[in-house]
């Protein structure tokens, strides 16, 4: 794998977007210690921890492959806890969970720059309207 394939492209309503957050992550075992700001959970956190993070201005949840589903468990429940902040997608999620990664919680998503190349820009915006294709809302209508 080339270098290129290593650069990471943040996906938003919008399409590719240049990451405005340089502050940095840090694991979430590390973050107690030394007060970063920025934090990352891998998916298979205990939820009981979740609510040490609720005053972190962001938060990454690892997706170590596109067949778990733990980190869309992992958004709904940190919002239910009232997190209020930036809350990131990141790893193995494809186009066609954009619509569940945004209906979870997730503000954006992060993914290498291999996945962006296999799934473009396009298939991406295709799915940004997930607030109108939300079958929960068309069931309650």
């Amino acid at each position: 794998m080339n270098e290129a394939t290593h650069l990471s492209v943040l996906v938003q309503d919008t399409g590719f977007v240049a990451d405005d957050w340089q502050a940095g992550f840090s694991p979430a075992d590390a973050v107690a210690a030394n007060g970063v700001r920025g934090v990352d959970l891998p998916s298979d956190i205990d939820p009981a921890n979740l609510p040490q993070f609720l005053n972190a201005p962001i938060i990454r949840i690892d997706f170590p492959s596109f067949a778990n589903g733990k980190g869309f468990t992992l958004a709904q429940r940190l919002r239910s806890l009232g997190y209020a902040g930036r809350l990131r997608a990141h790893g193995h999620v494809l186009a066609d969970q954009y619509a569940m990664a945004r209906r979870s919680g997730f503000d954006e998503v992060e993914i290498l720059a291999e996945i962006a190349s296999r799934q473009p820009e396009a298939q991406w915006i295709a799915r940004a309207n997930w607030k109108d294709h939300d079958y929960q809302s068309r069931l309650r209508a």
